[in-house]
This record gives C-alpha cells, structure tokens and sequence, in this order.
C-alpha cells in the first residue's frame, strides 16, 4: 500500500470510525509481533551473545584516545595479563589477529614444500588449507593415537596438527594420549594444539596442555578470545611455546601486531568478564550430558563431546536432510557435509531452552 493509498482508505470515515480503525490496525501488528518467533542459530561455535557493556567502553576508549596511532608492538599489557594467567614467563605467550594467523604462520614456517602435514579426520578443515598454502601436503589420519603415531614415521612429515576438543567432533584429547604422541615423535616433529575450544571441557583441567611444553619444546598450544569468550569480532589468539622457542614464536608474530582495540577488549575482558564466562562454560557443561541422552534416546549416533557442541547422526536421516527439516522449523544446524561427513550434524549447545526448542523441532523432523 502506497502512502496516498493509505490515507484514502480514511475517506468518508468520521474521526471515531477512523480511531478504531487505527487502533484495531496497530493490535493486529502487536499480534503478528508477539507470533512472529525468531531462528535459533546452533550451526556456529562462536557464542551468541552481545559482549559486556564494560568491554565495549574499554574498546570505545581507546578509539577515542588514539586511532590515529600504531598499537602497542606485541601487546605487553595484555601478555602480562595471560602469562600470568598461564603461569608462564611473557616472552613464551604471543598474539595474532585470531588463531588461524597464528596457525598458517606456524605451518609456514615448519613446513618445506612437499612436506607432510597430519591431522585426524573429521577435523577443522582450515588445516589441510595450512598444508596447501605452505606448499606442504595434507594428511588425513584415522584410528585414534595410535594410528596417528605410526602415520608420522613417515620421514617427510613434520608437523601435526590437533584441535581439542576437535571441531566438530567435540573429542577431546586427553593429557595421556597427548603425552604418548610427544613422547614417539621424531625430533623435526611439531604438534600444533589448537585449544580453541577448551574453556568448555571439564574432563581435565586447563593447565593440562601447558604444562607438557615444560618437557616438550616441539609443542605449541593455540587459543582464543573467539568461542567462549564472545569475542570473535577482535579477532584475538594467542600462542604459547616451550620455553626456549621464543625464536620460532618470534616468526609467528604479525608483522604490525594487533589492533589496539582489540588489545583493550581482550584485556578488558580477562581483568572483568571471566566470571560470566564461567557461568557461560558451566551451562554448556550441564546441557552437554542432558541433550546428548536425549539424543540417544531419539536413535541418534553422539560422540562423546567436551565442546559447546554435539556431533550426531541419525541412521535413517542425512545429515542435509535433517538440517533442512530442522531449518523449516527455524532452527539452525550445521549439515556435516562441509565438516567431513554427510550423516552427520553438528548442534552447538546453550541453555536448557535453547535444548527444549532444539528436541521438539526435532520430534517433528523426524
């Protein structure tokens, strides 16, 4: 309806008649309004809510005090922050514009053209990619440790790349296993621990990682502001080496650093937000068990995640199927085609509600 078509419609009406109109009009809105419910989104593994007002001021802060300056080179302030953190001397912790950077970088610089890249499969398909762009060659292993520890016999491999918890898998490898494999590894090995994910998994502490990299100089440990953090926008990780590796973490570091907005939000976020980002992990860790049964009672295939995610599959369902069933009812999943396995979906998981909504769209979808 044009604008002068509305107005016409008032034509020959008294301003009573008119009123009514008006107001039985605007109820109808409110009614389509209060029908009218939002998607919910489980396809991502970034948290979905807005960050904290306080790490918006901190960011807004120093855009008003300095965008017409070069960040702090290496950003001290927040690796003071983290290394204290980690209980690790600053030189061993650097930053980069999110952890693929750090990650490409890494791979860039161990990797001679033709050498082999391992990592298991499905995994976080920015790998083989690293493999590619340093001229490398990826591998795919499956089979567990074991099979990953023979498979980097191989004399031209020279770096090992594993998420955990894996994405999408959500497995997580434990500090045993991870052990294991540091321990068979030829020496011109390096593993690549992409930890960015790790806040939510509560099987082993966090420090389980770390504190191999006093015995194992060929480990290196990723991890982010991105997923439980909220903060993927600043595009912060970080990577922290054995110490005596400050020379190859020297290589990894961007060349400009990174944006000094993203500097204040990360560090804004460490000294006031890791109390909600607790509370936020704690959820995630009393869904997981309750939706990964109700999964399993509903015939589905789930592994057995320490993510802010499940991996399931269905036996009669594909996985795109599924995920376009579910999308109808306006929930979003991740189809496991472009993860690495069609039967599959990935289901990223939120609050008790959130899990509610997600298992009746399913009784309908199937």
């Amino acid at each position: 309806m044009g604008l002068l078509d509305y107005y016409r419609q008032f034509e020959g009406l008294s301003e009573e008649e008119v009123n009514r109109e008006l107001r039985e009009q605007a109820a109808e809105r409110r009614r389509k309004a209060l029908t009218r419910v939002e998607e919910l989104d489980l396809s991502r593994t970034t948290w979905p809510e807005l960050p904290h007002p306080r790490i918006v001021s901190a960011i807004t802060f120093v855009a008003r005090r300095g965008l017409n300056r070069y960040p702090q080179h290496k950003g001290p302030d927040l690796r003071d922050v983290l290394a204290e953190r980690l209980g690790v001397e600053r030189a061993r912790v650097i930053l980069g514009n999110g952890i693929t950077e750090l990650l490409l970088a890494a791979t860039r610089a161990l990797i001679e053209p033709g050498q082999r890249l391992l990592t298991t499969w499905p995994s976080y398909p920015l790998y083989p990619i690293m493999a590619r762009r340093a001229h490398g060659r990826a591998a795919p292993v499956t089979g567990g440790i074991e099979a990953m520890i023979e498979a980097a016999r191989e004399p031209d491999v020279r770096v090992v790349a594993l998420a955990s918890p894996n994405d999408p898998t959500g497995e997580l490898l434990p500090r045993a296993a991870l052990e294991r494999l540091l321990a068979e590894l030829r020496g011109d090995v390096a593993v690549l621990l992409d930890e960015a994910l790790v806040e939510f998994a509560d099987a082993q502490p966090m420090a389980a990682s770390v504190a191999l990299l006093e015995q194992h100089p060929r480990l290196f440990v990723f991890r982010t502001f991105s997923k439980a953090w909220g903060l993927a926008g600043l595009r912060v990780g970080y990577a922290i080496g054995a110490p005596g590796a400050d020379a190859l973490l020297a290589e990894l570091e961007p060349e400009l650093g990174v944006s000094e907005l993203s500097q204040a939000g990360a560090l804004e976020a460490l000294r006031s937000c890791s109390e909600l980002v607790a509370r936020r992990t704690q959820t995630v860790c009393e869904q997981r068990p309750l939706l990964a049964a109700a999964l399993r009672e509903r015939g589905f295939e789930v592994s057995d995640s320490q993510a802010n995610f499940l991996w399931a599959a269905h036996p009669e369902l594909e996985g795109g199927e599924l995920a376009s069933r579910l999308a109808r009812a306006g929930v979003l999943v991740a189809a496991g085609a472009a993860l690495g396995e069609p039967r599959h979906v990935r289901v990223a998981i939120r609050d008790g509600a959130a899990s509610q909504r997600l298992l009746a769209a399913l009784d309908k979808a199937l």
